[in-house]
C-alpha cells in the first residue's frame, strides 16, 4: 500500500510538472463587429489544436476601415494580430507597425493567388496573412437581355442595351472603376523605389484609354452613376453594370433566375479589342511589431487565414478567399459573382496609390460625362499632376 501510495503521488507530481510547463498566452484580436462570432469561433478551434499552451484571447472590434487609424493612436495597446485593408499597407509598414512573415514563408506564398501575396508585401518583405481576394469589380448582367458571349465586349453589351431600350451603368466619375481602361490598355499607377507615386495615365495609351472612355460616355446607352443606380434599376431600365461582390445579393434579389455576371468586357482602342483591367482588392491578417508574442501570434495569424478557415469564412460570411484551393472549389464555382471576380483577378493589379488620385479622377471622370467631346489631354495631364504632386 505504501508504494502505491508513493506511486501514486509520484504521477500526481509529474502530471502537474507537465501542466506548468504549458505557456499561459494571452493574444489580443481585432476584426469587425460581424465577423466576431466566426473570429472566436476560429480562436478556440486553434487553442483547442495546440493544447501545449494555455490560450487567452482578447476580442476588439476594429474593421478593416479603421485599422490603421486605431493602431496608431496606441502602438502598445493594438492588437496582437489585426485585419487590415491592402489599401493601408504603405501607411502601417512605414510606421513600422506590421512584423515580417519569417514563419512557413513558403506555404503562405504558395497557397494564395499571387496578387494576394503581392497586396500583402512591402518593398520585397511579406507582411500580412492573405485572408480574401474580393474586393474587386466585374460585371453584373440580365441574362433575358444579354448572353454570355455579348457581355465579352463593351461594344455588343452598349449594341444590345440600346436595341432592348436599357441601359449600361459605370461609374465614370469613381477612378477606382475608371482606371479599368486605362489599366487595360497598359498605363500603370505604382510607387517608385523611393516610395513616391508614379503615374502614367497621361501617356499615348492613357489618352488612348480616355478616348474610349468618352465614346462610352457618348452612347445613348452609357449611365452614369454609383451602385445605388446599379441596384435600384437593373433588370428594369439597366440590364448590365460594373461592381463587386458586396452588392450581389441585391442584384440576385432583383434579377432572380436572370441573375448573371462575367468578367469586365474588352473595349476598343485604335480598332483593336483590349481587355479591361482593374484593381483588386484583399483583407490581410497582421502580426503587430510591439507584440509580447511573435511565434505565437504568427502561428495564429498562419492558423486564421489557412485553408480550412478560409473555407469556413466562406460559408459563414461569403467572404472571396485568397487561397488557391478554395477558389478553385465547387461551392466557389457555384457563386457567380464569386466565379466572376476570380475571372477578372487574371487582369487585376494592385492598388499602391498614396497621392491625392480620387479627386483628380472624378473631376475627369465628369468633364467627360458632361461634354464627351472636350479636349482630353490637358484634362489628362492636371489629373497626373495633382495624383504625382507636381
Amino acid at each position: 500500500m505504501k508504494k502505491l501510495l508513493c506511486l501514486l503521488l509520484s504521477l500526481s507530481v509529474c502530471l502537474f510538472s507537465l501542466t506548468a510547463l504549458a505557456d499561459e498566452i494571452t493574444l489580443k484580436v481585432w476584426d469587425g463587429q460581424d465577423d466576431q462570432a466566426l473570429l472566436q469561433e476560429l480562436c478556440e478551434a486553434y487553442a483547442q489544436a495546440h493544447p501545449e499552451n494555455t490560450y487567452t484571447f482578447q476580442y476588439g472590434v476594429v474593421g478593416t476601415a479603421d485599422a490603421s487609424a486605431r493602431y496608431l493612436e496606441d502602438p502598445a495597446a493594438a492588437a496582437d494580430v489585426f485585419v487590415y485593408p491592402d489599401d493601408q499597407l504603405i501607411r502601417l509598414a512605414q510606421a513600422d507597425a506590421l512584423y515580417e512573415v519569417t514563419r512557413n514563408y513558403d506555404d503562405i506564398a504558395n497557397r494564395n493567388s499571387q496578387g494576394s501575396v503581392l497586396a500583402a508585401t512591402y518593398q520585397g518583405t511579406l507582411l500580412g496573412y492573405p485572408m480574401t481576394a474580393d474586393n474587386g469589380y466585374f460585371l453584373f448582367y440580365d441574362s433575358s437581355v444579354l448572353t454570355e458571349e455579348d457581355v465579352q465586349s463593351l461594344d455588343t453589351i452598349l449594341e444590345k442595351a440600346q436595341a432592348a431600350g436599357k441601359q449600361f451603368n459605370f461609374d465614370i466619375a469613381n477612378g477606382w472603376y475608371l482606371s479599368a481602361f486605362f489599366l487595360g490598355n497598359g498605363c500603370t499607377i505604382t510607387l517608385d523605389e523611393n516610395g513616391k507615386q508614379v503615374c502614367d495615365f497621361n501617356s499615348d495609351k492613357g489618352l488612348a484609354a480616355a478616348k474610349a472612355v468618352a465614346a462610352l460616355c457618348a452612347h445613348p446607352a452609357f449611365l452614369p452613376g454609383d451602385q445605388n443606380i446599379l441596384t435600384g434599376t437593373i433588370g428594369d431600365s439597366v440590364c448590365a453594370g460594373v461592381c463587386g461582390t458586396w452588392i450581389a445579393d441585391a442584384v440576385k434579389e432583383r434579377l432572380g433566375d436572370n441573375y448573371a455576371a462575367a468578367k469586365l468586357p474588352t473595349f476598343t482602342v485604335d480598332g483593336e479589342q483590349v481587355q479591361m483591367g482593374s484593381f483588386g482588392g484583399c483583407k490581410i491578417l497582421g502580426v503587430n511589431t510591439q507584440t509580447q508574442y511573435p511565434v505565437e501570434a504568427m502561428n495564429l495569424a498562419d492558423f486564421l487565414t489557412s485553408e480550412e478557415s478560409q473555407l469556413r469564412r466562406f460559408e459563414v460570411r461569403g467572404y472571396g478567399p485568397s487561397n488557391v484551393n478554395v477558389a478553385r472549389s465547387e461551392v466557389i464555382a457555384a457563386d457567380p459573382a464569386l466565379s466572376a471576380l476570380a475571372a477578372q483577378s487574371d487582369y487585376a493589379v494592385t492598388q499602391l496609390i498614396i497621392g491625392d488620385f480620387w479627386t483628380p479622377a472624378t473631376a475627369f471622370g465628369n468633364a467627360l460625362i458632361a461634354d464627351p467631346t472636350v479636349d482630353i489631354q490637358p484634362l489628362l495631364d492636371q489629373w497626373v499632376a495633382q495624383t504625382v504632386g507636381e
